[in-house]
């Protein structure tokens, strides 16, 4: 669905998808959660793309949760609300499966619906100043256990506690401490430090990075749940590849490997 809420650039073998909403703090209504996974088809299927950036417009926010505005129109009858609640989960779980590294590029607020958004992708980086929260509790919410689960899985059930508990905003030092941030960076070697992490993952073998992503989703699940099979012909599609001889030849011949993802 387009929308001009939601934007994608290429640069490189880095994508980036934004949240352009900057008078609402980058706030996320239907349509857009729909731009997200229709933008997430087109980097699937572009193997130029190595890595996909999800970040936020106009420097004062990354996400800040639901679009609360629009809730008399997409959230005014129990079937809207499971409608909208279906849209919400597929494109938070085409981010989490997603077989391509996600970072979050994070400035500013990261509140409710951006802390989801967030958690789904592979690692999360912000500025010293983002400030952080899940007000669901300010506002009467109830959250999905799967997405609890998951940010549980990144900073453990205590944390977890204190932030639905409080409600309160945290900044980076804490985000950091409780293991839901990867990196802290000045808000001006944001974007440069970004791209930079980008490419160094964009230039290592696709097929081992995207058998470990798959490998570390089905580690936190339940034992009876898990794909082992996945597992097990993503790591053989590894030892099969003409990257691992590309790699052996390069590491032989004391030169940076170029790798196809084949």
């Amino acid at each position: 669905m387009a929308t001009d809420k939601i934007l994608s650039e290429v640069e490189g073998p880095v994508g980036r998808i934004i949240f352009n909403n900057p008078e609402k703090h980058n706030a996320v209504s239907l349509d857009m959660w729909a731009a997200v996974e229709a933008y997430l088809d087109e980097f699937r299927d572009n193997d130029d793309i190595r890595v996909v950036v999800i970040t936020g417009a106009g420097g004062r926010a990354f996400v800040s949760g639901a679009d609360i505005s629009r809730f008399e129109n997409e959230r005014a009858s129990e079937d809207a609300i499971k409608h909208y609640n279906i849209q919400v989960n597929r494109a938070n779980e085409a981010i989490y499966t997603f077989p391509k590294p996600t970072i979050a590029m994070i400035r500013g607020y990261c509140i409710g619906g951006g802390m989801g958004l967030a958690t789904c992708c592979d690692l999360r980086i912000c500025t010293e100043a983002s400030t952080f929260a899940v007000p669901a509790a300010k506002l009467g919410l109830g959250y999905g256990a799967d997405k609890v689960g998951l940010l549980i899985d990144l900073v453990g059930p205590s944390f977890v506690k204190d932030i639905f508990f409080t409600a309160r905003q945290f900044k980076s030092d804490e985000a950091l401490n409780m293991g839901f941030i990867n990196k802290v960076v000045a808000d001006e070697d944001l974007e440069t430090y970004i791209q930079e992490y980008a490419e160094r993952i964009a230039g290592n073998a696709p097929l081992t990075i995207s058998h470990i992503k798959k490998v570390t989703i089905e580690a936190v699940k339940d034992v009876a749940d898990r794909d082992m099979d996945s597992v097990t012909e993503a790591f053989n599609k590894c030892f099969n590849s003409e990257d691992y001889k590309e790699g052996r030849r390069a590491f032989m011949e004391k030169r940076k490997p170029e790798f196809q993802g084949k």
